[in-house]
């Protein structure tokens, strides 16, 4: 079943350094820049460093998700990532922590499992379409 809930987010520079945008999603403001090494002004996060952030997010809600619905005694859920690029390939190492002593070794393994379920990473892991046209044209 397709999901229907239509998500928007708008970006424009501001001309604080080379590359700084800013960014409302979902009624949020963000900053966004590349690092100084890269030509920009280090104001914010590169796009590759929100895109670990999302999928950080998404496993850490996904993690809890599953935690409440089983009524299962997690405390908290840490997730910490790396990315990096081998040749054209993105590489993503998440490394997830669940915290509580009361887990047993089979909700710990059902937790990881259900880790690398999350929205975000079958997003990643599939063939999402992507398109792009002028808006020059939509302008009033």
């Amino acid at each position: 079943m397709a999901d229907e809930k239509l998500r928007s987010a708008s970006v424009v520079e501001t001309g604080e350094s080379a590359y700084a945008v800013a960014i409302t999603v979902s009624g949020y403001g963000l900053a966004g820049d590349e690092p100084v090494a890269a030509g920009g002004g280090g104001l914010g996060p590169s796009p590759h460093d929100m895109l670990s952030a999302a999928l950080g997010a998404c496993t850490a809600m996904t993690v809890r998700w599953y935690a409440r619905r089983e009524n299962w005694p997690l405390e908290k859920v840490e997730v910490s990532l790396t990315h990096r690029k081998d040749g054209r390939t993105d590489v993503f190492d998440k490394v997830v922590t669940l915290y509580g002593p009361a887990l047993t070794d089979e909700q710990r393994q059902k937790l990881i499992e259900v880790a690398g379920k999350c929205p975000v990473q079958r997003t990643l892991e599939g063939s999402p379409v992507i398109t792009t046209r002028d808006g020059a044209n939509e302008l009033p």
